[in-house]
């Protein structure tokens, strides 16, 4: 098994310290998120060898999909993962924009489909459908994007939310970019065991993990499918536990309890399944953050989404990401704060670990099927 590490795009602004919001509340770091600063990011994750970097989608941070396609221009090797909500565009166009930014990147594209359980900033998009019916449409859209991805003759559906005729792909991407799929309520299951390549879920402790994951595989099997999964989690790895902790420490003592109470009332809102447990790991309270060895669930009291953080020496660190690892977890997306530094740190310390127990290659050492090149003559692949 090789394992693939991804990072993480703070299109929000970064700082040395925890950044406040996010997932429908307002954030921001005192690191603007200019694109010279993204770009020092996306370097030091291409350095460090990690295969790509996630890029969120929301009002409270920059438009993933304009960000990352001037960010390749910078870059080689690095994948992007970019973060959209089916819905807000038509199949037929993010189909469209899919093939281009393959194209154009030479096929460095990763798609984290995010149906959206926020409601107040589904309707400030321009959406009011429930959460049952959103689940409904992402499973009709995402058929249409593959049909189209696929397809040499022209599509035609009629779905209760997502209807188009005669649609057809000038430029099908090639390769085909990987959907990854997060969701843990009964109405996210089925649309990810029929449609998703990656099953994306946030830091629990392993129980909770392993029993999210047999539900989708028996799912997938359901469909005679076959899936791969991912977890996204952030990190703090040093030297030594001690160096670990002590950031931590430090991290909770510079959060303002104004902006704990700020963010966890709007995080109440919240429809999402996948952001309830997040909460319920640490209750809004201060005490008690270290819910398993080396999980920290601290930095979901001001932050939405993914709460937690692996916190430790870079053996344990390493030896932890290896448990998640037997349930069956092949993708990790990390983060942590400031994103180039512990990019570094997770990078020169924790990767090695793993490349020597052999799980773990630099990108440039995988083989890897070549991407075609439109028009090429026969005589250019010799």
């Amino acid at each position: 098994m090789t394992l693939s590490f991804h990072w993480f795009l703070p299109t929000y602004g970064d700082s040395r310290n925890l950044v406040a919001g996010g997932h429908g509340t307002a954030m921001s770091g005192d690191r603007p998120a200019s694109l010279r600063y993204l770009n020092q990011i996306s370097g030091a994750a291409e350095e460090n060898g990690f295969e790509g970097v996630l890029t969120p989608t929301g009002l409270w941070c920059e438009d993933a999909w304009l960000t990352t396609a001037m960010l390749a221009e910078t870059t080689v090797t690095l994948k992007f993962l970019v973060a959209f909500r089916p819905g807000l565009i038509s199949p037929t166009l993010a189909a469209q924009m899919a093939g281009t930014f393959q194209r154009h990147s030479r096929g460095r594209l990763l798609l984290n489909v995010v149906t959206g359980g926020e409601p107040h900033e589904q309707r400030a998009f321009g959406d009011f459908l429930d959460k049952d019916e959103r689940y409904r449409r992402t499973g009709e859209f995402l058929h249409v994007v593959r049909e189209l991805w696929q397809s040499y003759e022209p599509i035609t559906f009629e779905g209760k939310h997502i209807h188009v005729r005669d649609a057809l792909l000038n430029n099908r991407p090639d390769p085909i970019p990987p959907i990854f799929f997060g969701g843990s309520s009964q109405a996210a299951g089925p649309v990810a065991a029929q449609y998703a390549d990656t099953y994306l879920t946030w830091g629990e402790p392993l129980f909770a993990v392993s029993k999210k994951l047999e539900w989708i595989r028996r799912l997938a099997v359901d469909q005679g499918r076959k899936l791969s999964y991912g977890l996204r989690i952030h990190v703090i790895t040093r030297d030594t536990s001690e160096q670990a902790w002590a950031e931590a420490d430090r991290l909770l003592e510079a959060v303002d309890p104004a902006d704990i109470e700020r963010v966890q009332q709007s995080l109440a809102r919240s429809e999402s399944e996948g952001q309830r447990r997040m909460l319920e790991l640490h209750s809004g309270s201060t005490e008690r953050l270290e819910i398993a060895p080396n999980l920290w669930a601290g930095v979901g009291l001001v932050r939405g989404g993914a709460g937690t953080a692996l916190v430790g020496s870079h053996e344990e660190v390493a030896e932890r990401l290896i448990e998640y690892s037997r349930l069956g977890i092949d993708h990790f997306i990390l983060s942590g704060y400031p994103h180039v530094e512990e990019a570094y740190w997770f990078g020169e310390g924790v990767l090695p670990i793993l490349r020597r127990k052999g799980l773990w290659k630099h990108p440039s050492q995988r083989e890897t099927a070549p991407v075609a090149t439109p028009f090429a003559s026969a005589a250019s692949s010799s």
